[in-house]
Order: C-alpha cells, then sequence, then structure tokens
C-alpha cells in the first residue's frame, strides 16, 4: 500500500520566504519534470493546455514572493484592458491619455515597491533628519515583468501589433514562469503567435534545451555560486585583511559572478522555455568580447538593451531631432540613466547608468571626426 504524506504536499503549495522555487533546485526539477508530463498530455487540447501553464507559472511566482503574486496579476488586469481601450478608440488625444495613464500606473508600481526608501532617504538628508526605512518588500521579478507588459502597450499604441483578444493569451505572455523572475523580456510580437502552436519538441531543440540547461546550471551553481562563497564574499566582507591586488581579483571575480549568475538563469530560462514549445530571445552573446561599450551593450542583456532603444532613446531621439547629433547625446545619456534607475534604487547604480552614457555619448561624439579622419588617412 502506498503511503502518501499530505503535510509533504502541503509544504510544496506554502510559501517558505527562505527556500524559493528557482531552477538550480531539486525541487523545481521534479515539479518540472511533473508539470512538463501533464502539459504534453494536455497538447490537444489548447485550453486546458494554456489554463495549466498560467496556474504553474502562478504558483513558481507565488513560491517566490508569496500573495505579492497579486501584483502580478493586477499587473496583467490594467494593462490588458488598457491597451484594449487605446486599440479600440480612434481619437489620437484620447489613446495619449490612456496611455499615459497605463505609464503613470506601472511606473507608480514599480516604483513604491523599489524606489520609496531610496527617494524618502534622499528627502531625509536633504532635511538633515533621521531616516527609518520602511518595510517594503520588493517582489521578485516586477521590473521584468512591468517592462513585458509596457512593451505589449507600447506595441499596441504605435499599431505595430494587433492587440489579442484572449485575455488568457496575454496572461500567458506575462505570467510565464520560465522568463518571469530575470528576462528576457520577450517581445509580444514574437511571444504572442507561438501560443496557437501545439508544442513541438524537435530533435535540434531537445538537444539546445538540454545543453541550454545543463550550462546554465554550470555557469550558476558551479561558478557563480563559488566563486561568491569561496573568495568574493570573503574579501569583500574584510577587504582590510587581503592585499591589493587580491582586492582588485576579487572585483574582477565579482563581474564573472554577476555574468555567470545573469547569463546561466536566462539560459536555464531559454532551455526550459523550449521544452514547452515556446522560443524566447537570447539575452547574452559573448559580452566580454565586446571590441567597445557599445559593442558590450549590443551583447549584454540584449533584451533589456532593445527594449530601452526602442521606448526610450528612439522617441526621446525623435523628439529633439533639430538638435541633430546633440538629440543622440541627450537620448543616449538618458536612457542609460533610466537604465542604471532601472537596475536598482541607489546612488551606485544611477552614476554606473551615467558613467556608461557619458562613456556612449563621448563615442558618438567623437566618432563622425574619426571616420573623416581616416577617410583623410586612406
Amino acid at each position: 500500500m502506498i503511503n502518501i504524506n499530505f503535510q509533504y504536499l502541503l509544504d510544496l503549495l506554502k510559501y517558505k520566504p527562505n527556500d524559493p522555487l528557482v531552477f538550480s533546485t531539486s525541487l523545481f526539477l521534479f515539479l518540472f519534470l511533473f508539470f512538463l508530463l501533464i502539459y504534453n498530455l494536455l497538447g490537444k487540447n489548447k485550453s486546458f493546455r494554456l489554463g495549466f501553464l498560467i496556474i504553474f507559472s502562478l504558483y513558481f511566482y507565488y513560491k517566490s514572493t508569496g500573495y505579492y503574486a497579486g501584483i502580478l496579476v493586477a499587473s496583467a488586469i490594467i494593462n490588458f484592458f488598457f491597451a484594449k481601450g487605446i486599440a479600440a478608440t480612434e481619437k489620437m488625444a484620447i489613446k495619449r491619455l490612456l496611455l499615459f495613464i497605463t505609464v503613470v500606473i506601472n511606473v507608480a508600481i514599480l516604483g513604491y515597491f523599489k524606489y520609496t526608501n531610496f527617494i524618502l532617504q534622499i528627502i531625509s538628508e536633504i532635511n538633515q533628519s533621521q531616516f527609518d526605512p520602511l518595510s517594503i518588500f520588493l517582489p521578485i521579478g516586477i521590473s521584468f515583468y512591468t517592462f513585458k507588459s509596457l512593451n505589449y502597450v507600447f506595441d499596441v499604441y504605435l499599431e505595430t501589433l494587433e492587440p489579442t483578444k484572449s485575455f488568457r493569451d496575454f496572461c500567458v505572455y506575462v505570467f510565464f514562469f520560465p522568463n518571469l523572475l530575470m528576462g528576457p523580456i520577450d517581445r509580444a510580437s514574437e511571444f504572442l503567435p507561438q501560443i496557437d502552436k501545439e508544442p513541438f519538441l524537435s530533435k535540434e531543440d531537445l538537444g539546445r534545451a538540454t545543453i541550454l540547461i545543463m550550462a546554465g546550471l554550470f555557469k550558476k551553481v558551479v561558478i557563480a555560486d563559488y566563486i561568491s562563497l569561496n573568495f568574493v564574499d570573503r574579501i569583500f566582507d574584510f577587504p582590510l585583511r587581503y592585499t591589493g591586488v587580491e582586492n582588485l581579483l576579487a572585483i574582477y571575480g565579482y563581474t564573472l559572478q554577476v555574468y555567470c549568475d545573469f547569463s546561466g538563469y536566462t539560459d536555464m530560462a531559454i532551455g526550459v522555455a523550449l521544452f514547452f514549445g515556446f522560443k524566447l530571445m537570447d539575452n547574452f552573446n559573448s559580452p566580454f568580447k565586446a571590441t567597445s561599450i557599445a559593442d558590450f551593450w549590443r551583447r549584454w542583456h540584449i533584451s533589456l538593451s532593445k527594449w530601452l532603444l526602442d521606448y526610450i532613446f528612439k522617441p526621446m531621439q525623435f523628439s529633439m531631432r533639430s538638435l541633430k547629433i546633440w538629440a543622440n547625446v541627450i537620448a543616449i545619456f538618458v536612457t542609460f540613466v533610466i537604465c542604471g534607475i532601472w537596475h536598482g534604487a541607489g546612488w551606485n547604480f544611477i552614476i554606473w547608468g551615467a558613467l556608461h552614457g557619458f562613456m556612449m555619448s563621448f563615442a558618438l561624439i567623437v566618432q563622425k571626426p574619426k571616420q573623416k579622419l581616416y577617410t583623410l588617412l586612406r
């Protein structure tokens, strides 16, 4: 007779702050294989298959954030119906108003959870008053799913994307668990058409998915976690105990750690998505082989770079086109400051973004004179 441990099954449904459900855990592997089996059994029935995918994605997110998963659901409802309203009206003034309201709501939600304490700290420093941080939980992945949702709204507004009539399909796009927490920030125009296809895994896709997952696990667990635990954290915790060379190596080690952690996770996300018949965009392309700062950003966090290019840089540059090259310079600088703010709440992130913006702007200014010089020297 089979004994079923119902208490263990109930524990699987509970949110545990110190034990999130991430790709590198044995629990995820077990649940992933179980879910994949049922998902494929439901392959012929699209409604049940997609409904099951939404439920599992929400469960996956709940295991990482608890009841803050409700913010994800609320965000999906707001963005879907506002986008529907934007598409339904022919009056440009109303379209712009609805777009403005949608952006304000999204930025307000993201800003409250991510930047409230930082803003209050700045105010307290200006007033020279004591600052006690508020106890605000930052839901993991909120920056990613906010940008995914805004991508959909922007494309509907620009009429480059026909809005989906199905709220279920929109939820599959926003909730899709492989890229929900850390990207890549896939485009709705590329993802939504894949929903109508029956899940099919070719031999090539199976091989690629397996390699991506194994390589991602290796980068995340073997390299990133090992370097962090046994080298970087030890030196950063007590830098004065170590030599200057060791501190410098720790800085380079931290760079490698961040790359392997982030790219490893997105590799696994792309691999897991392939098992369900979805192809996500590549997010990294050997960034440390870059020959310039511009080339680096074409290789690092590609989905974010393209998002910022299409929805921040291009509109800003177009609105200031009368300034000629300075329109590009200003737009690049502001875009990278926003990039820094998106990455985190703190002056270090703002300065990091500003430095990258300055270097990109400087490269743009000297590029044309260099090209003229090279032409003369030929």
